[in-house]
């Protein structure tokens, strides 16, 4: 069996909406584009049939990996957690600078979810693997290409 996977309940949902759009609207479409170019006569020069194969192809193979990670999915609401002011997968951690005061807010999330210009980081990935399992107040030294960052955490929340 695979190895869990962390995931919030929006990520979940997500994957859970895209996956409804594949089956329900993307799939039935290139059906219906390959059924049509059929008709366009022969298939070894009909560039829309070889076009909707390919579609076809990656809509299928995108739906088995939704679906691959879904059935792998450990869905954690942190919201459900009481707040021990610790940081753990889902919580939104705010740190401050200790060179700048320069403050930043981060959310620990899934590998999927990760998106660095809305907060997001992935629970790979350096920043994250620093901070889980460090309380408010904590001094934190992270690596970055440049050096080394010292951050202080100043608030974890579980939202």
């Amino acid at each position: 069996m695979s190895e869990r996977v962390p995931m919030t309940k929006v990520g979940e949902a997500r994957l859970r909406e895209e996956l409804q759009k594949l089956k329900s609207d993307d799939r039935p479409k290139v059906i219906a584009a390959i059924a049509e170019a059929r008709e366009h006569g022969d298939l070894k020069e009909n560039a829309e049939y070889h076009a909707a194969r390919e579609q076809q192809g990656f809509i299928e193979g995108r739906i088995q990996e939704i679906e691959g990670k879904l059935s792998a999915a450990q869905v954690i609401d942190v919201t459900t957690i009481e707040n021990t002011g610790k940081v753990i997968f889902g919580t939104t951690v705010h740190l401050i600078n200790m060179e700048t005061d320069e403050e930043v807010k981060y959310q620990i999330v899934g590998e999927d979810e990760a998106d660095i210009k809305a907060g997001k980081i992935s629970i790979s990935s350096p920043i994250a693997r620093a901070l889980v399992g460090k309380n408010e107040g904590d001094v934190v030294a992270i690596r970055i290409p440049s050096g080394t960052v010292e951050y202080e955490i100043g608030e974890v929340e579980y939202i």
